[in-house]
């Protein structure tokens, strides 16, 4: 059965994920941060006031479970903390130190350089149709 431009379609688009992440991993090795741990603080940085641990966990899609394991390893560090929550003993409120300010600017940096260089040649009328694609594609998910 010869592959249709919507399967080809799905395959490139899985393919490009994969290896956008890599490549960002790749260029984020040096500062000591595993994928997992830099995307938890990319997402908590994006936060206007600190979330919970179940919307942090939300915000970055992954198990309460495999949040907490993370938080252990980025509190051991000293780059989050966690805050009870007066309403609700049981919830906790994750907090960036300030030694995780300059890291993440630094994340943030690397991943700009790396957006620029992958969006080379690619006109802002490619990326609209692109991006009305996706959105479009994601509604009918969530429709699924």
């Amino acid at each position: 059965m010869p592959l249709t431009d919507q399967h080809r379609f799905g395959m490139q688009l899985a393919h490009m994920s994969r290896g956008w992440r890599a490549e960002l991993d790749r260029r984020l090795a040096g500062l000591g941060l595993s994928q997992a741990r830099w995307l938890v603080l990319l997402h908590l940085a994006r936060f206007a006031e600190s979330p919970t641990q179940r919307e942090l966990a939300q915000s970055v899609g992954v198990e309460g479970p495999t949040l907490a394991r993370l938080l252990d390893s980025l509190e051991s560090q000293g780059l989050v903390r966690r805050q009870a929550v007066l309403e609700d003993r049981r919830a906790k409120k994750i907090l960036l130190s300030a030694s995780a300010r300059p890291l993440i600017e630094q994340i943030e940096t690397i991943a700009n350089a790396l957006r620029v260089e992958l969006f080379e040649g690619v006109d802002e009328e490619e990326l609209r149709i692109t991006m009305r694609v996706h959105a479009r594609i994601l509604a009918n998910l969530e429709k699924s």
